[in-house]
């Protein structure tokens, strides 16, 4: 590592041009992150024009520090209304909004902000010192691996949402029909299309995940009528960040959850929502208090918006050295480095070092302002909750309305996403499990697609999943998170027998 330059890309950042491009794009990434449909990467075309008469580091540090911001933005209406602003923050609706009606919502603010700078600043450090052999070992991850990720982030279906494990299982078979509307991705062939042509290219899960979590649950507080529901308080929103008790506390959690989003934003094409997933399962798997997940489990906060944050700065590694998307928003920040008459892979490593240092610390101090600045934007979120809850439902219907036709300018999108609000009511109703449903159709579609892909790759070689030694020890870690709650019940009985014949 040439410290010259290190040096050099900590001053160019620092300088006051760049560093109120830095500012700017934080809070730009979090005002667009907050806002459900409207992604990261939607947000950094809606900036590509404005780069286009900005040299190469301005750029490129707006675009970044944007993608950053955004990153943790998803979390604030998780939080505060179940409704994800961006789909990395689907997990965090887990815990973040039993915490909002128990009156925690600035406390659970407090945590995913945060989680999100810890899992940022320690993406960036990898980012910094791991970049050439990590993306090495990213280019040796193929379908069996891809495979035996989505089937451990399947895993977690049966823990989430619901107390009962089969109405989970079944929501989250539903989501993986609805995952197979559209093309088949190998033979081409129309599959559930009914011979409409919206259906070609299947469902958008954006305007599924905003109906079956936003829409559903402004349904389900209306019907209900109980000013319990309303989380209108007298009293003003504090919110409470982490304190150092907080820090040793969730230290372990946040580690590893920022691990977990760096390595899975490293694999190309897989982004923060698989990791958020995953890390959230990891989280419940290895907690001692397992029941209080899906119910404001604290962890269940920090371990997803850690582990989406990381996978932000973990994304960047084979985009910037092997010039391969590492996520949908990568891939926008890579078309803007070929605007700029750049092209991205090993060569820029030795063309622009100058550049990705300046990229390193943008991504750093966006990190640092997040949690500096995000406190005083999420305040200003939070008095939201004061409003009677017949404006907050029209605030959240409309902003419903607003992300799911944005997404791809169609209003057959906004009758999906009013067909599913209904679903989700009555999912709710009969304790089903809407966050089963949108994990089985996030992660349904990749493992469908990757698993078919190796049995054609190894001519219909089942066991090539399990003789290739990444993907056999991530199938492993599966098998383990599927057995282990029954054995540690079985293990709990056996103990609380012997202890009760020692005891007689």
């Amino acid at each position: 590592m040439d410290f010259n330059l290190l040096l050099d890309g900590l001053l160019t950042t620092l300088s006051p041009g760049n560093l109120v491009l830095v500012f700017l794009g934080m809070l730009l990434g979090v005002l667009f992150g907050s806002l459900p449909g409207i992604s990261s990467s939607m947000a950094i075309v809606l900036m590509l024009p404005f780069t286009y008469y900005m040299g190469v580091i301005p750029s490129i540090i707006l675009l970044v520090a944007i993608y950053a911001g955004a990153a943790y933005g998803g979390s604030i209406t998780a939080i505060l209304f179940n409704t994800p602003g961006t789909p990395e923050a689907v997990a965090t609706t887990f815990d973040g909004y039993p915490m909002t009606k128990q009156g925690k919502a600035g406390r659970a603010l407090g945590l995913a902000i945060s989680a999100s700078a810890f899992g940022g600043i320690f993406s960036v450090f990898v980012m910094l010192f791991l970049s050439p052999p990590l993306s090495e070992v990213a280019l040796k991850i193929q379908s069996a691996e891809y495979f035996a990720l989505a089937l451990l982030g399947i895993t977690v279906i049966s823990a989430v949402g619901t107390k009962n494990v089969t109405k989970a299982v079944i929501s989250g078979m539903l989501g993986i029909t609805i995952a197979m509307i559209g093309i088949d991705p190998i033979s081409a062939a129309e599959r559930f299309t009914f011979d409409h042509i919206e259906l070609m290219n299947g469902i958008e899960f954006i305007p599924i995940m905003i109906g079956a979590f936003a829409l559903g649950e402004v349904l389900n507080q209306i019907t209900e009528r109980s000013e319990a529901q309303n989380f209108s308080t007298s009293e003003k929103i504090k919110l409470e960040g982490y304190k150092l008790k907080d820090i040793l506390k969730y230290k372990w959690v946040a580690l590893k959850a920022s691990a977990i989003g760096t390595a899975i934003g490293i694999l190309p094409g897989t982004g923060g929502s698989i990791a958020s997933i995953v890390s959230y399962g990891e989280a419940l798997r290895s907690s001692k208090n397992k029941e209080k997940f899906g119910h404001g489990a604290e962890e269940g906060v920090v371990a997803p918006e850690s582990a989406n944050n990381a996978a932000a700065g973990g994304a960047m590694i084979p985009t910037l050295v092997l010039g391969i998307p590492g996520s949908p928003t990568t891939a926008v920040i890579l078309a803007a480095l070929t605007l700029q008459g750049l092209q991205p892979g090993p060569q820029l490593m030795s063309e622009q070092p100058l550049l990705l240092y300046c990229i390193f610390f943008s991504m750093l101090i966006a990190s640092i302002v997040t949690f500096i600045g995000g406190r005083i934007g999420v305040k200003s979120f939070s008095l939201l909750l004061n409003l009677p809850y017949s404006t907050l439902a029209m605030f959240i219907i409309g902003l419903s309305i607003i992300g799911s036709y944005a997404v791809s300018n169609s209003m057959f999108n906004v009758w999906v996403m009013l067909a599913f609000g209904v679903i989700g009511y009555y999912m709710k109703k009969y304790h089903f499990s809407p966050a089963s449903l949108v994990l089985g159709l996030v992660l349904g579609k990749l493992m469908e697609e990757t698993f078919r892909r190796q049995l054609l790759i190894t001519n219909g070689d089942y066991m090539s999943f399990i003789t290739k030694p990444i993907s056999a020890t991530i199938l492993l870690l599966a098998v383990l998170a599927i057995f282990y709650p029954l054995l540690a019940k079985y293990f709990s009985r056996k103990k609380e027998k012997s202890d009760q014949s020692i005891s007689q």
